[in-house]
């Protein structure tokens, strides 16, 4: 199965800090970081995700997160680029 048909993207525009929070819906228990950075439109490619993750440039709950594999679990937020995308759990 495909990551776009287990997960649904809905941006919600608002003002954090100066910054865009993206919530990333889901319907499992995670969310794989280099996924959800995909699913949020922050990088085209897989390719992409791996190298900006493993180049330090991802936050992860605020701190450096060099693991593409990093599980995200509701709550949990990514930030690169100036934009949060914040992952939300739902019932599928």
């Amino acid at each position: 199965m495909s990551v776009q048909s287990r997960h649904r993207r809905e941006t919600f525009s608002y003002n954090l800090e100066n910054r865009m929070n993206q919530i990333i819906t889901i319907t499992t228990e995670f969310i794989r970081l280099d996924a959800l950075l995909k699913l949020g439109g922050a990088l085209d490619t897989g390719g992409q995700a791996k190298f900006v993750i493993q180049n330090g440039e991802v936050l992860v709950n605020g701190e450096i997160c060099t693991m593409r594999g990093k599980k995200m679990r509701d709550g949990d937020f990514a930030e690169y680029n100036g934009v949060r995308y914040t992952v939300r759990v739902t019932e599928g």
